[in-house]
Formats: C-alpha cells, sequence, structure tokens
C-alpha cells in the first residue's frame, strides 16, 4: 500500500493495479508516455512549453524492466535539458541510475571527452584535464559538462510518488562521486555500502590526517584548501587524491523517511 499521504496505488486505464516499469511498459505508447511524463517538474515542464513543447524521447521497451526519459529544448541539442534512466530491481526496489538535469544554455566544458576527443566513460576511459580545470574553475563538480539548474529537489518527490504509487518502499542508486554522494544525504539517503568510506575519507580530510597531506599542491585538483568543500573534496578524490577508484559505494531512500545522514559535518560549501 502507498506510503505517502494522498497517494493511491497506480492502475491503468481498465483499473488493472500496476506493480513494476515492467508493468508500466506493457502499456500502450500514449498511456505508458503519460505517466513518466510525471516525473517532469513544474519548472522542466514550463521550459519546455516555452521551447513550443521541446522534444521528449521516452524509451521503455516492452519486457524490460527499464526506461530511459530525455528532454531537450530543441531536438538539435547537443546536450539533453533532462536525462534520467529507471530500473526496477526483482527485489521491488525502484533503481535511479542516472539523472542530469543541466542548463543548455550554460557553457560547455568537454569533461566528457579525452585529451584526443574521444567519449572517456565518465572518465574511465582517460581525462581531459585542461577542460577539468577550466570546468573546476567555473564552479562545477566532476563529471559536469555545464551548470545544473538545481531541480533534484524537485525531481525527487515526484520520483518518490511514482515509486509508492507501485508500491514499493525503497530507492537505490550508485553515486557517480563524492559529491553526488553528499547531495543524496541531504535528500535523506542512506548507505547500503560505502559509509564507513565517507567517514574514513571526512577524517582523512581533517587536519593531520592522510589526505590532508595529500593535499600538496602537486596538481591543480590537490590545492590546499580543498579539503573545506564538498566540490574541492571532489576533485581531488577524482584526481585519485585515495589511491584507489571511487567505487563501490551504494545509497538507498526508504520512501517518506529521511535518514539524516551527514559524513561532512563540518563543510564551509
Amino acid at each position: 500500500m502507498p506510503r505517502i499521504a494522498g497517494n493511491e496505488q497506480l492502475r491503468d486505464r481498465s483499473g488493472r493495479e500496476l506493480f513494476s516499469l515492467h508493468d508500466i511498459n506493457r502499456l500502450e505508447p500514449a498511456e505508458k508516455e503519460a505517466i513518466y511524463r510525471r516525473l517532469l517538474t513544474p519548472r522542466l515542464a514550463a521550459l519546455l512549453e516555452s521551447a513550443g513543447g521541446g522534444a521528449v524521447n521516452i524509451v521503455a521497451p516492452r519486457g524490460l524492466r527499464l526506461v530511459r526519459m530525455e528532454a531537450r529544448l530543441s531536438a538539435g541539442d547537443r546536450d539533453p535539458l533532462f536525462f534520467l534512466e529507471l530500473c526496477d530491481t526483482h527485489h521491488r526496489q525502484m533503481e535511479l541510475a542516472f539523472c542530469q538535469i543541466c542548463d543548455p544554455a550554460a557553457q560547455r566544458f568537454e569533461v566528457d571527452r579525452d585529451s584526443e576527443g574521444r567519449n572517456n566513460v565518465f572518465a574511465t576511459h582517460g581525462r581531459n584535464p585542461g577542460e577539468e580545470l577550466r570546468a573546476m574553475e567555473a564552479g562545477l563538480f566532476p563529471h559536469q559538462v555545464r551548470h545544473g539548474l538545481r531541480m533534484f529537489g524537485e525531481f525527487l518527490p515526484l520520483l518518490e510518488r511514482l515509486t509508492d504509487s507501485l508500491g514499493m518502499e525503497l530507492i537505490v542508486a550508485e553515486p557517480l562521486s563524492y559529491d553526488n554522494a553528499i547531495r543524496y544525504e541531504k535528500y535523506g539517503f542512506d548507505y547500503v555500502v560505502g559509509k564507513k568510506l565517507m567517514l574514513e575519507i571526512d577524517a582523512g580530510f581533517a587536519p593531520g590526517g592522510e589526505l590532508f597531506r595529500r593535499l600538496d599542491g602537486s596538481t591543480p585538483f590537490r590545492r590546499p584548501g580543498m579539503e573545506r568543500t564538498v566540490r574541492g573534496r571532489s576533485w581531488a578524490i577524482h584526481d585519485g587524491i585515495l589511491g584507489e577508484p571511487w567505487d563501490e559505494v551504494r545509497i538507498y531512500k526508504t520512501i517518506g523517511v529521511h535518514a539524516g545522514v551527514n559524513t561532512f559535518p563540518r563543510r564551509e560549501g
């Protein structure tokens, strides 16, 4: 049964209850698209409307447990305004695989390409240090190609309502970077795996800690003082300061519950 007050079990037009993305994806295209469009925040919808409706592409194959949504102000835009990937697990959890909401009018940084211009798959296949430095100095976080629109806090309640209406109790995710993990904490997520690592990182960046000592200016991403902010720590970790890849961090949110986790309580920004 739904946990959010006023929310109801999702049903199709015939009244049949729906319990998964797999169930939604069996519906006729217009019906399932109408359900998935509920994940567009009012501000996103208004931006699209101001562009004459924009271009929204929803990939939700029949027989599969996933959906991909891309929304652009214009079909020819290089980057989507909104990009989302969801799947549901066999344990009846909603997996937030990827979510990006960016300002298509903002300056673009080629951090998603290596120095030769090839797709670097989130910097796992090479980096572009020059572009990363420009992005960092412009106030972006690792992996951001443009400034965001600060809409995740508006999107998450919509995802919670959809998840709840399918009778699911948990949203799970895998943060792409340190700053993603901290951001998810702000919105009420807790850790399945990785909380010990996050606490070790906080201790390591404290004065006298090993990570604090490694902020020696040896690269632009390891400047003294970067330990004080989420952005600074995240760029240093992206630069390899941990001595091992950022990996094996899994988080979850119980519908309607804020976990109250804060693994960086003394941050300055």
